[in-house]
């Protein structure tokens, strides 16, 4: 086997040391290819070129959640074709690694190679879905690129704590759960229109929701994790359907309160609920407009601002080594 081992040099729980480690163990089953990312959007320049080469059967991501996808939105910049597509490896390397830990993988860079190693000698393989977003035809934003997500975004409120978290790391600070919630506080007490929102999910054939402050879109379940907990925004996602939404409708101080309460204590069978949640499973096609600009962030990668994003789901868009 043929394989492009792409590895983020700033992966934040990995040494060079043991990444070097790593990339023995995996040189000694394939034949494997190194290459260490030296800008941001190169796993995705390599992930493309591997899509375009006929002799690479595997590509293996070395770092977190957004070396994972660059590297999946490289693979599919010509679109979904699991049956031809290079197959994806993941060895999570970042503090979160959700998409890896959804999948059933150790956290544990080194535990994860070793799962990553018997599944290619036992040819374990899944199927999974993947979203879509893009810019809405006939709004301000309808030329802002495609881009593919593996396991969540989020428009408002969550983006907006995404994007002040990236402000504190590019001044030094580490990320960590803690420095998340500091955020979250701070993006809380600022909000402007946490009684009032501005959001409105569209879909086909259905009445629009109004007034929504956050939405949360969730392509597997957990949505995040808070150290080794896991939470739940969406219980019903996974990789097997489509789309599911969380949104809510109010972020005054109680509201707060009792949906951070039910976040942290949330379960596979149940997550946030009340008076001012909405949850919708498995949708394929939906927008969100916004009356003002809002972040958005895929994979807990800030993205900037916008006013209206499409969102589509895609079963079977990526074969995974697992």
């Amino acid at each position: 086997m043929r394989a492009l081992l792409v590895v983020n040099p700033a992966a934040t729980t990995t040494s060079a040391r043991t990444r070097d480690v790593l990339i023995h163990a995996l040189a000694s089953e394939m034949k494997l290819e190194a290459v260490t990312t030296e800008y941001r959007g190169h796993a995705r320049d390599l992930g493309r070129k591997a899509a375009d080469s006929d002799d690479i059967d595997l590509v293996v991501a070395l770092g977190g959640d957004g070396t994972v996808n660059e590297v999946v939105n490289g693979l599919l910049h010509g679109g979904p074709d699991p049956d031809r597509l290079p197959g994806l490896a993941v060895v999570p390397g970042g503090s979160t690694n959700v998409f890896a830990r959804a999948l059933g993988l150790p956290n544990d860079a080194v535990e994860a190679t070793g799962a990553l190693l018997d599944a290619l000698r036992e040819r374990r393989t899944r199927t999974v879905s993947l979203a879509l977003a893009s810019g809405t035809p006939g709004t301000e934003d309808e030329g802002v690129p495609e881009r593919w997500f593996t396991f969540c975004a989020g428009f408002g409120f969550d983006a907006s704590v995404i994007g002040r978290v990236e402000q504190q790391r590019e001044r030094g600070k580490r990320s960590t759960h803690a420095l998340y919630l500091r955020q979250v506080v701070r993006q809380f007490l600022g909000e402007q229109n946490r009684r009032h929102g501005t959001i409105t999910l569209e879909r086909p054939g259905e009445d629009p929701v109004e007034n929504l402050v956050l939405s949360i879109i969730c392509n597997t379940s957990p949505w995040t994790y808070l150290g080794n907990r896991p939470v739940y925004a969406s219980p019903d996602a996974s990789f097997e359907t489509a789309l599911d939404v969380l949104g809510l409708s109010r972020l005054s101080t109680p509201a707060v309160a009792r949906y951070a309460t039910q976040l942290l204590t949330s379960t596979p069978e149940r997550g946030p609920h009340g008076k001012h949640a909405m949850t919708l499973h498995d949708l394929t096609d939906f927008t969100l407009h916004s009356k003002v600009p809002l972040p958005l962030q895929m994979d807990g990668d800030h993205l900037g601002l916008r006013t209206s994003v499409t969102f589509t789901g895609v079963r079977r868009a990526l074969r995974v080594i697992v």
